[in-house]
């Protein structure tokens, strides 16, 4: 299975809902600040990270294609069908059967896409392919 696909796809489940604290007062990743004993609420991870539930999906990613944006193996990626794919936007692709995670590119009337990491070339995207955007990528769950 090449480096770049994505062999995993989820759908969110509706009926989970996960409150969890959250606390008003940001965290400083400088020098630390006084401490802040104010809680703000709840937070459901799904609200937060789910703006159209029934057009999103998840995906494990595989390789190292996108490291430069962010994107490791073994990260799970939020994917939003119902935005509309724009020049720079992270997509989910599917080229001649092969689901890929790359960065979208539109430069004279050409597409192709594009890695964060400089071990591989864009992607021309040719007439000659079959190719479709199934999503625009809108966040991403890194394990630390």
């Amino acid at each position: 299975m090449p480096s770049n696909v994505l062999p995993e796809i989820y759908r969110p489940s509706r009926r989970t809902v996960y409150e969890l604290p959250l606390y008003a007062c940001p965290v400083s990743a400088g020098f630390p600040s006084p401490a802040e004993d104010y809680l703000e609420g709840k937070l459901d991870l799904n609200q937060y990270l789910i703006k159209h539930p029934a057009a999103t999906f998840f995906v494990r990613v595989t390789g190292d294609s996108m490291i430069g944006a962010g994107i490791h193996a073994g990260d799970i990626l939020i994917v939003d069908r119902s935005l509309e794919p724009q020049d720079g936007k992270v997509v989910i692709a599917v080229v001649n059967g092969e689901l890929l995670v790359k960065r979208l590119r539109m430069e004279k009337q050409k597409i192709y896409l594009a890695s964060e990491n400089s071990d591989y070339p864009p992607l021309v995207i040719t007439d000659l392919m079959d190719f479709e955007v199934w999503g625009v990528v809108t966040s991403v769950i890194h394990p630390l």
